[in-house]
């Protein structure tokens, strides 16, 4: 976070904090007055800034309000809804639930009768209408020109300017055209994550029944303000932040923000609780209530509230990907090489008094012929094939470069509900009170929950998908409808005109109307022993996450046909029922594959510690801490990425704390991917390398995701990591070859032009020999590759890149160094000899040894090459030889080889190819770090 130093904030004297009648019903009420210019914090205060000055009214002691307001300026305390009327309002906290609603109507300057339509209109135009504004999208020539920044897009755009202005039409087209698929690909993908955030803002509720002036009304939701009184029904969604001023049994679904599958009960009563998936009185925009009813009070709109958050995240730019950054490094080193290389010919020939206009033009051929200009075609090919064995796995990979990522992936994080579990309740037991299986318990929880009259929850519909009993032997008679005190239900029953009240609930709701406990038929008094079995078992099941409901019992007198809240008591306690999310079935072996491919799972949820921690256990990982959003909303970026590294199980975290991780993990040097299904992992999505979404996920985490598994089969997770490090290790193939034959060539045409007294190549025989080699490694994204290569995450290490380049790029120069010897002290070799038997040579030599570097392993050890390789590579010597040596050579100017120095050439290539092979073994070696 960015710390604002202004000398003119340390300076300022609590002296000059004085009252002061707000002038402007936009200034911002901190309850102090900072009497100092306030350009230099104009990037934080720009909307609340009038006349020069900012305006902060006080309403009491000003001295602690000072540190409040240094917090805001720097950063540490966000800019809240703030609302001047005719009374005087005060800064509301960012844990504004923490405030009784009676505070929060006044501060709000909001009452039981809601707002006036005109002070709603008033605000309106303060704070702009209630949704997530759409980022400003670039036009499509800003969005080229940032690709062009790119090194290497960079060099290869100089490279076809100076192909065409050399007269090379062929390189020129090649180069242009590679580069605009490129670049078409790219900018349709950056639209594809314009549309994220588009997505997001119309997933929200359309309209909303609101109170204004006493009058109910229906508006639409853009147009509510903070102070509005909201009413919500079963199936709203919910249009903003703010807190319950009533609840009838409100249930709200907050999947959305914590990943929980169990609905939250809501009340109107002040929550001291700091995080947001801890307080029971706060509503956030985008969750929806899925039983009861009630009223809100709306306390921040639009970009201000939590789910804008997450929308302003996903309009940002995403961070580079790793394909990005390799790349843009790899670039920078050509770059280097290029630059190098092309200087130290352009000098020594000026030194040499070579003319200067041929000496520069030799330069720039050198300068193309480094350029890999192949590699976005051979990139591009390689990926998509690795997105069509995916997509025979039923996953969409929407962006290419993700398959590369997710070949270097090294750690995966996991949001835990709808991801590793089912996102669907289920009744995992049903036990007495002494924890054995009990049928009694689920035959009389399927009662209540079949005769309750009111809204049935997630629990009850698990209850009656586990029994599948009829009821047609009983007869209901009356009910004790749910309420959030009483926190259970009970129905009264009769069968065979014998009365029961069945009650069901919260385990220490029924246990505190509870007299007895029913043992095999037989009821037990309730003492102290049995309280402590009882806890025993709850906590048992806690510990593993799971969520408890007991069920209870009472007989009626016959004649009884009613019931009321007085007749819970004197309970007999039958036992639990014990709810779960299972584990997907295949969970435990996905990341055991995982495990074995060298990536680190970790599980970032919004649920509780107890029900990550059992999940966790269920698919295998173990950890001995649990970092929680408390716990990390208390950490610096730095100091979280300390510890993220060590840490396998988040618990109770919130969207942007998803976020964050994400972030601490790259910052550690980590590729990262993150998958989840819910808009709550959205920005995490959207922040790591490789994004990764699942069937049946929202459409915003859809949107956001780089690949989304079509079906519920997690083990294609392993699958992909394979493919994307064939991919990788198949891209890396053309990387090694082209940039050390490249230098190789160039080097050894730089050293020949300095000491010879003719061109050792024609610019017609560098061109040819440049499209020959690349014509050669068309068949390099077919290729197989070795075991090795996929078990383990593999990045762009430019020192080993580097250090190849020039161990084997000095080699190729020394068997060239070789060949040019016996040419000229051997053979006599006049400039047509000369440069047509180092043509052959070359050609033979940087084609040939593809088959050595392709693989670690010996030739004849490694995966057999893809016949699509052999193909081009053998196709392109043989067409290289032919044009040198047949009819057609004297066009490019060439001329005959006797057969002895045909067999001189054929001596040298296979002692070099010796050499390479030896030599490649010190090349691929990984440095020390």
């Amino acid at each position: 976070m960015t710390k604002i130093n202004d000398p003119r904030l340390e300076q300022a004297d609590k002296s000059t904090l004085v009252p002061l009648r707000p002038s402007s019903p936009a200034a911002f009420s901190l309850s102090v007055l900072i009497s100092f210019d306030t350009q230099a914090i104009e990037t934080r205060t720009n909307s609340f800034k009038r006349h020069g000055r900012l305006e902060l009214h006080q309403r009491a002691d000003p001295v602690p309000f000072y540190p409040l307001f240094r917090s805001f300026v720097q950063g540490r305390v966000r800019a809240p809804a703030m609302i001047q009327d005719s009374h005087e309002t005060v800064a509301l906290p960012a844990e504004f639930w923490q405030l009784p609603k009676d505070v929060l109507l006044y501060k709000l300057g909001s009452d039981a009768n809601g707002l006036s339509q005109s002070e709603a209109e008033r605000r309106l135009a303060i704070f702009g209408s209630n949704r997530v504004e759409a980022s400003k999208s670039r036009s499509i020539l800003q969005k080229i020109g940032r690709r062009v920044l790119n090194p290497l897009v960079a060099m290869l755009l100089v490279a076809a300017a100076a192909s065409g202005l050399g007269g090379d039409v062929g390189s020129f087209a090649i180069i242009v055209a590679v580069l605009a698929l490129s670049l078409t690909l790219d900018i349709v993908q950056e639209h594809r994550a314009e549309l994220t955030a588009e997505a997001l803002r119309d997933s929200v509720a359309i309209e909303a029944d609101v109170v204004r002036g006493g009058v109910d009304s229906s508006i639409p939701v853009k147009a509510l303000v903070p102070g509005d009184i909201v009413k919500l029904r079963t199936g709203d969604l919910v249009p903003a932040d703010g807190i319950v001023l009533e609840s009838r049994e409100l249930q709200v679904n907050e999947a959305l923000m914590t990943g929980e599958p169990f609905p939250a009960f809501k009340t109107d009563a002040a929550c001291t609780a700091k995080s947001p998936a801890e307080a029971t009185n706060a509503l956030f925009a985008g969750t929806s209530t899925v039983g009861g009813s009630g009223k809100m009070l709306i306390v921040e709109t639009g970009s201000r509230t939590r789910f804008g958050t997450i929308a302003a995240a996903l309009a940002a730019n995403a961070p580079p990907t790793a394909l990005e950054l390799g790349v843009r490094r790899l670039g920078l080193l050509i770059l280097r090489l290029t630059l190098f290389l092309t200087l130290f010919v352009l000098m020594a020939h000026l030194v040499a008094q070579r003319p200067p206009m041929e000496s520069f033009l030799f330069a720039v051929a050198l300068a193309v012929g480094l350029t890999p200009e192949l590699l976005p075609m051979v990139m591009t090919v390689t990926l998509a094939r690795g997105a069509l064995r995916m997509a025979a796995r039923r996953v969409i990979v929407k962006r290419l470069s993700a398959i590369h990522d997710l070949g270097g992936m090294d750690t995966l994080c996991v949001d835990k509900t709808g991801t590793l579990t089912e996102a669907r309740i289920t009744l995992a037991a049903h036990v007495d009170p002494k924890g054995r299986d009990s049928d009694r318990v689920l035959a009389l929880a399927h009662l209540n929950s079949s005769f309750q009259a009111g809204f049935r929850s997630a629990l009850d519909e698990a209850i009656l998908a586990a029994n599948h009993d009829g009821t047609d032997s009983w007869v209901r008679l009356s009910e004790v409808p749910f309420d959030f005190e009483r926190r259970c239900l009970s129905v009264l029953a009769a069968r065979n005109g014998e009365p029961v009240l069945i009650s069901k609930g919260a385990p220490e709701a029924i246990l505190a109307r509870c007299a007895a406990v029913e043992i095999d038929g037989l009821a037990h008094a309730l003492d102290e022993d049995w309280q402590q079995k009882l806890t025993a078992i709850q906590d048992r099941y806690a510990h593993d996450g799971f969520r408890l409901l007991a069920v209870a019992t009472k007989s009626m007198p016959l004649t009884q046909k009613t019931v009321v809240i007085d007749d819970e008591a004197g309970l007999t306690l039958i036992g639990f029922c014990v709810f779960a999310d299972p584990p997907k079935q295949d969970a435990a072996e996905a990341i055991t594959s995982l495990t074995s491919l060298g990536v680190r799972v970790k599980i970032l949820s919004g649920d509780h510690a107890a029900v990550v921690s059992h999940v966790a256990g269920a698919v295998g990982l173990r950890s001995n801490r649990i970092l929680t959003g408390v716990e990390i909303s208390e950490l610096t970026d730095a100091a979280l990425a300390a510890q993220v590294d060590d840490i396998d199980l988040f618990a109770r975290i919130d969207p942007d704390q998803k976020r964050r991780i994400i972030a601490a993990l790259r910052h550690r040097n980590r590729v990262v991917g993150f998958m989840g299904d819910g808009v709550n992992d959205a920005p995490a999505i959207h922040t790591a390398h490789v994004g990764i979404s699942v069937t049946g996920a929202t459409e915003v985490a859809r949107a956001a995701a780089d690949m989304i598994l079509l079906a519920a089969d997690l083990s294609v997770l392993a699958a992909g990591v394979r493919e994307g490090r064939r991919t990788f290790a198949n891209i890396l193939k053309y990387v090694r070859m082209g940039t050390s034959s490249n230098f190789g060539n160039m080097l050894s045409m730089a050293l020949a032009s300095i000491v010879l007294p003719f061109l050792p190549l024609l610019p017609l025989q560098i061109l040819l020999n440049n499209l020959l080699y690349d014509l050669s490694e068309v068949g390099i994204p077919f290729d197989e590759v070795d075991q090795e290569d996929v078990e383990r995450p593999e990045a762009w290490d430019m020192r080993t890149i580097l250090r190849f380049t020039i161990l084997m790029g000095t080699i190729s120069s020394l068997f060239d160094a070789i060949t040019f010897l016996v040419l000229l002290k051997v053979f006599h070799a006049d400039a047509a000899l000369f440069q047509t038997g180092w043509f052959v040579e070359s050609i033979a030599t940087q084609i040939l040894v593809i088959f050595l570097i392709r693989s670690r392993r010996l030739p004849w050890r490694a995966n057999r090459p893809h016949a699509t390789l052999i193909a081009s590579s053998l196709g392109a010597l043989g067409v290289g030889v032919v044009l040198a040596l047949g009819p057609w050579g004297r066009l490019f100017g060439f001329t005959t080889l006797s057969m002895t120095l045909m067999v001189t050439i054929l001596a040298i290539t296979a002692t070099y190819l010796a050499a390479a092979e030896a030599a490649k073994r010190v090349a691929l070696l990984s440095p020390p770090n």
